[in-house]
């Protein structure tokens, strides 16, 4: 063996060293699969490249770990589906956030209304985002496009935060119901509409996130099973999810780290129509 290693040029401690690194790392990508798989448990649609940032291995770097867990076999598959939920009042506000520039919490929040399949039926969840934070601040499962769905999120929203500068959503009837309106104008909120889902982006973008990356392919025989999925799914989504917006922070952490900042060090953003999102 000893020729052999002369002969292509190597010695044998190197040869050692390396065979004892390759073992290393297999025996720490086997030990990463088994979190990866309780990653995507919870976060079904959890992205390779989000999935790194959450388990924050020490031992390979993003692309390494991208190449390696795509080999793997986790890549996700996304389905699109298309539902139609706004219910487009005769009535309207203006667009107040177009080119709004916010460095806080509470400045701006987002909702809107998507659908989700339940057994051979859909119902409804509500969303409402703090578009600073990207934090769901509250939300509702029904099976009705009613109104009070949207009050009951406000209201979840409410119970934590203190009103919005700025309420936003798309043109549906149900932002513009008596309950709903007085919530937000007895404390001095602005009510803000856009006429396209571009307009509405950050909430749209909530949508797909919960529905692609959370609920995913599950089959949901029930609303009962439903709202707990989507109970799980926002906590996860607060508590443990990175954004490549909030510098790789979850929204939890985001907020905690928001307020250890002196005022002028706090970043700024600027909402566009459908930019920056």
């Amino acid at each position: 063996m000893n020729q052999l290693y002369d002969a292509i040029g190597i010695s044998k401690q190197a040869v050692h060293k390396q065979l004892k690194q390759k073992s290393y790392f297999n025996t720490n990508v086997i030990q990463l699969i088994t979190k990866a798989d309780e990653l995507r448990k919870k976060h079904p649609g959890c992205g390779v490249e989000k999935m790194y940032y959450t388990l924050s291995p020490n031992f390979l770097g993003r692309d390494k770990f991208v190449s390696t867990f795509m080999s793997l076999g986790y890549r996700l598959k996304q389905k699109k589906n298309y539902h139609r939920t706004t219910i487009a009042s005769k009535i309207y506000r203006p667009n107040l956030i177009k080119g709004l520039v916010i460095d806080a919490p509470c400045k701006v929040w987002q909702s809107d209304i998507t659908y989700i399949q339940v057994g051979e039926t859909h119902c409804y969840a509500v969303f409402i985002i703090d578009v600073y934070t990207k934090e769901i601040v509250g939300f509702s499962v029904s099976d009705h496009m009613r109104a009070t769905a949207n009050i009951m999120a406000l209201k979840m929203a409410l119970k934590k935060w203190r009103n919005p500068q700025i309420h936003h959503s798309d043109r549906g009837s149900q932002y513009l119901s008596k309950g709903y309106v007085q919530l937000l104008e007895v404390n001095g909120s602005k009510i803000s509409m856009g006429k396209s889902a571009q307009e509405n982006a950050f909430a749209e973008r909530i949508n797909r996130t919960i529905k692609e990356e959370y609920i995913g392919n599950k089959w949901i025989r029930s609303i009962k099973q439903l709202k707990a999925v989507v109970s799980k799914a926002v906590l996860h989504y607060n508590q443990f999810r990175p954004h490549r917006n909030l510098n790789m922070m979850t929204p939890f952490d985001f907020i905690q780290n928001w307020n250890k900042l002196k005022i002028q060090e706090r970043p700024k953003i600027t909402i566009f129509d459908d930019r920056n999102l």
